[in-house]
């Protein structure tokens, strides 16, 4: 078997065999295919593609390529949520200690923010203290503990992906469905989890910029799960403006305290962290519906259980969960610029990109994975989407170290509200559910 026989083959869009595929990332592993073929490879697919059963192959070889996280120790109950990343997206952060306190025990293995989208693991390493840097036993011991824990991935996990990643990102084959579709699937079920929840974004702040985009990956990735014997749920969802009013990572889990602390009952955070961990507790049978189950998580909220499960989580790995109670234990910026309205009307719109990019400024974002962020910087939306405003009333606020920065970033956030005489309507956040049997509209 030769790699070039495999280029030859791809490129006239033929399907290759799992033994072709497994081959391809052995070689790409061992190092015996050059850069330059597997590159080839990648352009055959991206023009011809892969059928859901090579997708299937090259995701099963992409996990094996590393080390497998083994949960077994702990129950089939395990439940792992991934996004597809996006603007203020701090669900995980909300979900995990409320899915905890509801008994569901939770193993999570999250990313740092890369471009415009912002990372689980350097939001929570804003809290003072707080080490993601676990290994997989000590992982599982800490959920045997207290049922939930949260760590970086480890470079041990589906290395394949970082290597066919590394190609893709220098020859112009990210966005393409099945190399997506495999990169996403192969790091979760490699993570261990029986059960996974897939949010999968759509519009100006995610990767998809469409909806019927999102649901078609969406429906890729259920079905390799399916092949792989994998329960998969995706939940496809808007990214049109950023999630919640904080964008920056001290800001956000100031955000995501204030739910657990129950002072947010509604809006996007709260109605997206609900969901999730609805589907969640249906998935694993624990509800008949979801209403039955919002209500049981609801009053897990009220109750300050899941804000206990968070204080547990930050006591366990590190971190001083006196931050709860004191905000000014974060890292504190320089300066905070109160941003007024020009005119009024509502606010129709605030482009997530654009939001998003003004924070990368600012210096809460990163171009790669090893230059360093500030933690300490964002923007908070003190208006969103549907909501009224005058002119002169406060938009946003920008928290930053640097005055030039600020005015480029402010810059970029004025283009990012679109205000308009009329009222909008209100969409839902949740554009399809996707499962292995069916796919619904909500």
């Amino acid at each position: 078997m030769r790699i070039v026989d495999l280029i030859e083959k791809k490129k006239h869009g033929k399907v290759l065999s799992k033994e072709e595929i497994n081959f391809l990332i052995n070689s790409l592993m061992d190092g015996s295919a050059h850069d330059y073929q597997i590159s080839a490879w990648l352009m055959s697919v991206y023009f011809k593609g892969l059928t859901e059963e090579e997708t299937a192959y090259l995701t099963e070889a992409m996990i094996n390529s590393g080390e497998v996280v083994d949960l077994g120790e702990l129950t089939d109950s395990t439940v792992d949520k991934h996004s597809t990343g996006g603007v203020g997206d701090k669900v995980t952060i909300t979900l995990i200690p409320l899915l905890a306190a509801a008994g569901v025990p939770v193993a999570k293995l999250s990313g740092r923010g890369l471009g415009h989208t912002g990372g689980t693991i350097d939001k929570l390493e804003s809290i003072p203290g707080f080490n993601t840097q676990l290994n997989i036993q000590e992982l599982i011991e800490q959920v045997k503990k207290i049922n939930v824990a949260i760590g970086a991935q480890t470079q041990n996990l589906t290395p394949a992906d970082g290597k066919l990643y590394a190609l893709r990102d220098v020859t112009a084959t990210v966005d393409s469905m099945p190399l997506i579709a495999s990169s996403v699937v192969s790091k979760k079920i490699a993570s261990g989890a029986k059960n996974i929840i897939l949010d999968v974004k759509y519009g100006s702040g995610a990767f998809m910029k469409t909806p019927e985009d999102a649901v078609e990956l969406s429906k890729l990735m259920v079905n390799i799960g399916k092949i792989l014997n994998k329960s998969i749920t995706a939940v496809i969802t808007s990214m049109e403006e950023p999630l919640g009013r904080a964008v920056g990572n001290a800001l956000e889990i100031i955000e995501s305290i204030e739910f657990l602390k129950g002072n947010i009952k509604t809006g996007d955070v709260a109605d997206l962290t609900y969901s999730f961990a609805s589907i969640a507790l249906l998935q694993l049978g624990l509800f008949e519906t979801q209403q039955e189950a919002k209500a049981h998580l609801k009053e897990l909220v009220e109750k300050g259980k899941a804000l206990e499960k968070f204080r547990e989580l930050i006591s366990a790995q590190g971190g001083n969960p006196d931050v709860i109670d004191n905000y000014d234990l974060f890292d504190l910026p320089a300066y905070k610029i109160e941003c007024e309205s020009k005119k009024n009307g509502f606010v129709h719109n605030i482009d997530a990109y654009k939001i998003a990019y003004a924070c990368k400024i600012l210096g809460a974002g990163r171009d790669r994975k090893t230059d360093p962020i500030d933690y300490s910087v964002g923007i908070y939306l003190n208006k969103k989407s549907g909501e009224g405003v005058n002119k002169g009333d406060i938009l946003y606020t920008i928290y930053s170290n640097n005055p030039d920065k600020t005015k480029i970033a402010q810059k970029y956030c004025d283009e990012a509200f679109v205000i308009d005489d009329s009222k909008p309507t209100h969409n839902s956040m949740i554009y399809k559910i996707v499962k292995a049997e069916e796919d619904e509209d909500v």
